[in-house]
């Protein structure tokens, strides 16, 4: 039976993994939720504020395994926005942080369906702060870059490569399939010695951190298993961390 609100699709920010990083006004929207479409790398425990009656729709991917199309999304959102009036759309991260929500947005509205965009914590900045990491910090570092290691039709991004000649910081996202294919970008620029960082599964239980520098990064993933979900960081804030500084001064990589 076709509800007779007015249909409007709201696409939720759920956070780096943490499930008390979620917003308030994100938590508010999923309790008025008569469906929700929620992804892989969203905490099942935020589920726990939907009502009882309401649809929940998993939509994610693990592995490269698709449960649904990007377009199949799409229909989903725009029959369920009709059919139930409100639709929560809940998207690991921030939606608009490499998390496609610009495209389901532009879809939805073609049909005329009302849009809001509850922003969430991006995984971009919460897993290093979870790290101690300060992407920005006097004297160290001016500015940071945020990448995907890794574009739509699955090649290498060439951000990475003016990245790697600049004195920011360096985040980037779904970059470990590319691993090999980073490190020698910034040891081509001279940065074979920058301190690195990976974080597994950042801010969550099973969080894993992984540290070394650019020459040595790969051999700390093989030594400590580090897999996708995972954020890299390059630069000389890692270093900085009071929860890292440690291992750096022990491998004297502190200048005297």
């Amino acid at each position: 039976m076709r509800n007779n609100k007015k249909p409007k699709v709201t696409l939720i920010g759920a956070g780096p993994g943490d499930p008390d990083l979620i917003t308030v006004k994100g938590v508010n929207a999923l309790k008025n939720a008569k469906v929700v479409l929620y992804d892989a790398l969203v905490n099942r425990d935020l589920l726990s504020y939907v009502s009882v009656t309401a649809k929940k729709i998993f939509v994610g991917k693990r592995k490269g395994i698709h449960s649904f199309s990007q377009e199949e999304i799409h229909k989903l959102m725009l029959e369920n926005a009709f059919e139930y009036g409100n639709v929560a759309r809940l998207k690991g991260g921030d939606p608009f942080i490499f998390g496609r929500g610009g495209e389901e947005i532009d879809y939805l509205t073609s049909f005329g369906i009302e849009t809001e965009i509850i922003s969430g914590i991006s995984s971009s900045m919460a897993v290093p702060a979870s790290a101690g990491i300060a992407l920005t910090k006097r004297g160290v570092s001016e500015s940071f870059w945020v990448i995907t290691g890794t574009t739509s039709d699955n090649k290498l991004s060439k951000d990475i490569y003016l990245a790697a000649q600049s004195t920011a910081t360096v985040v980037i996202l779904m970059g470990m399939s590319k691993l090999a294919k980073i490190v020698p970008i910034f040891r081509k620029y001279g940065k074979g010695d920058i301190p690195t960082a990976i974080i597994q599964n950042g801010t969550t239980s099973n969080e894993k951190i992984g540290v070394g520098t650019i020459n040595s990064i790969q051999e700390v993933v093989e030594q400590k298993k580090l897999s996708s979900p995972a954020i890299i960081i390059v630069g000389e804030v890692v270093k900085e961390s009071v929860k890292l500084r440690s291992f750096y001064e022990e491998f004297t990589y502190l200048p005297a």
